[in-house]
């Protein structure tokens, strides 16, 4: 029996009920005063301020980015519900430009915490309770940080600047219409619904989507890719030129608090394993009873029947994995459906793909998705539900501290899909199926550890070759060089993939997150492994990890579980554990699909 959960849209009234609404007004009016009073407190921050004093500043710091995060939430989710609503958008330009004017009016606070002397500083931080990481890794940034009036400009401009490019290759892409060919009729699809004819097993439907996918993208890939290099300039010339970070990808390793040292180890480590993935497509070739994968059919499912889950039986499925795991676990990721803070249609104008968008640490997250019924759309629930849970665990830090850096982001996320494919391999009695999802488990890890990693290689690579003038059509030709390299002689790549790159979204809107997916991936393969060895005693020492939440750094919040991220061979454990799946997947008897 499953539940009575079915595909709606989200409810954002928690936050407000439309942006046009009377209570949006208020809320701006609100937060206006709010930083007017918070304006007073200049004079107020002197070297020997009580803590007591500076506290009291800092938690009305808080209340104002409280508010603030609300009435930005509330537009970014709009605009993911709807991309094309004309006054979604022009609400999502007014707030951001709202949003930098007065960041720039309460940026004299942080100016001031971070040039304060060393003696004063410790002061103050001894005495600051779950404010001490915010405060400590803020400091970080003292040799990266202008003036006020330098920091202030660049907010302005990051408004019309950045953050506008990024807006607009939404809503360029996101309006996008993919038309294939099926059993005889024209479809118009979007591209989630055309993915699922590229993860087929239909050899000609699988290349017919990714030919259509590339062909859409293509043709303005130019614009896309001067978008693009427009990025990275911007990047460049705040985070190198002005910042004075030693190369672009030293800003997001600081903002992650993970050494640079660490994700060059981490990416050495993932390219040096390329060779096994190329064994593993080696290996699917021979299943599908193929001489030689195609890019085409990296994804293609092995087994011989395409198994769909109804909306309300995959709900069923993701709680019940979660339940088994956890109770406690299970009812938060219950509270996403109970109070509609998911949205699972499949309609035009809506951002495809998925998220989970944790707006303020007391209101249950928001979940996107796209469910189409297939197996990767059921992992894709259990992955956003563990992303939704992950916050409510650190729920009890402040605003401040409650959310993990972006390589500790995605643990709870990728455990919880571990988690879902573990029930799934026990309760299937399928044999085709559960064959499938044995293919599954290391298409995901290709996915999420390998693609991701050459996609970080890809940023770094293009970052160089856009301030020595490259075109986009030189772009392009490295990222075709970037494939040859992940997939060696196993994988035939066509030309059309030319164009992957101008169709990922995090290369646009977030630099060098991508890299933030392989080391989640690798660090769960450990904790995975701990689990299925320790059983419940293993439960608190994970748990404690996700309720950190972002209150240390990602070092010292995994030092204590016994993991060491500047180690090589650390994370080379995680590909020997799937060097030893994929040695039980060849120990399987090859028959054609």
């Amino acid at each position: 029996m499953t539940l009575p959960y079915t595909q709606t849209q989200w409810s954002l009234s928690p936050l407000f009920s439309s942006v046009d609404s009377p209570e949006v007004r208020q809320a701006i009016d609100e937060l206006k005063a709010q930083v007017s009073a918070f304006e007073a407190n200049r004079a107020r921050l002197k070297p020997d301020i009580s803590p007591e004093e500076f506290f009291e500043i800092v938690r009305s710091l808080e209340a104002i980015n409280h508010l603030g995060y609300r009435l930005y939430g509330f537009a970014g989710l709009s605009f993911a519900a709807d991309t094309q609503d004309q006054g979604i958008m022009a609400f999502l330009g007014q707030v951001e430009q709202l949003m930098a004017e007065l960041q720039n009016r309460v940026l004299f606070f942080s100016l001031w915490w971070k040039d304060l002397d060393d003696h004063n500083a410790a002061r103050l931080m001894a005495k600051a309770g779950d404010y001490r990481y915010w405060l400590e890794e803020m400091r970080h940034f003292k040799p990266h940080t202008l003036s006020e009036a330098e920091e202030k400009i660049i907010n302005i401009k990051n408004v019309t600047g950045s953050s506008a490019l990024g807006n607009l290759y939404d809503t360029i892409t996101n309006r996008y219409v993919f038309k294939m060919e099926v059993d005889g009729e024209i479809k118009e699809l979007t591209r989630g619904e055309l993915m699922v004819y590229a993860r087929s097993n239909n050899a000609d439907w699988r290349a017919r989507a990714y030919q259509e996918l590339y062909r859409v993208y293509g043709e303005e890939g130019a614009i896309l890719g001067q978008i693009y290099q427009t990025l990275v300039r911007d990047w460049r010339n705040e985070q190198v030129e002005l910042r004075k970070f030693a190369s672009p990808i030293a800003a997001r390793n600081l903002a992650n608090d993970i050494p640079d040292q660490v994700v060059d180890t981490l990416l050495q480590v993932c390219e040096r394993n390329a060779p096994l993935f190329q064994r593993y497509f080696r290996l699917k070739a021979r299943w599908l009873g193929m001489e030689r994968l195609r890019r085409y059919d990296i994804y293609a499912t092995i087994a011989e029947s395409e198994k769909t889950y109804a909306f309300g039986e995959a709900a069923e499925m993701v709680l019940e994995s979660l339940q088994e795991f956890e109770p406690k676990v299970a009812s938060l990721a219950r509270r996403v459906f109970d109070e509609q803070r998911l949205d699972s249609e499949v309609r035009k104008g809506k951002r495809g793909g998925a998220f989970c968008s944790t707006v303020v640490p007391d209101m249950t997250p928001w979940v996107l998705l796209n469910y189409q019924g297939r197996a990767d759309d059921v992992a894709t629930m259990a992955h956003e539900l563990g992303h939704a849970i992950h916050s409510m665990l650190a729920a009890h830090h402040n605003l401040f501290t409650f959310h993990p850096s972006l390589p500790l982001a995605e643990t709870a996320s990728t455990f919880a899909e571990m988690v879902l494919i573990d029930k799934l391999l026990s309760n299937e009695n399928d044999e085709a199926v559960r064959r499938d999802l044995l293919f599954r488990q290391m298409d995901d890890a290709y996915a999420t550890i390998m693609r991701q990693a050459f996609f970080a290689l890809f940023e770094r690579q293009a970052h160089e070759m856009v301030l020595q003038g490259a075109s986009v059509d030189d772009l392009s030709t490295a990222y075709m060089e970037n494939l040859r390299r992940q997939f060696g002689d196993a994988v035939d790549v066509s030309d059309e993939f030319r164009w992957e790159w101008v169709s990922i979204p995090h290369i646009y809107q977030v630099p060098f997150y991508v890299y933030a997916y392989a080391f989640g991936q690798l660090l769960v393969l450990s904790l995975y492994q701990q689990y299925k060895s320790e059983g419940d005693s293993f439960k608190p020492r994970y748990l404690n990890i996700l309720a950190a939440g972002g209150s240390e750094s990602p070092a010292r919040v995994l030092s204590e579980a016994g993991v060491d991220i500047a180690s090589a061979e650390f994370w080379q454990g995680g590909f020997d554990v799937l060097s030893a799946t994929l040695d039980e997947i060849e120990k399987l008897p090859v028959a054609k699909a």
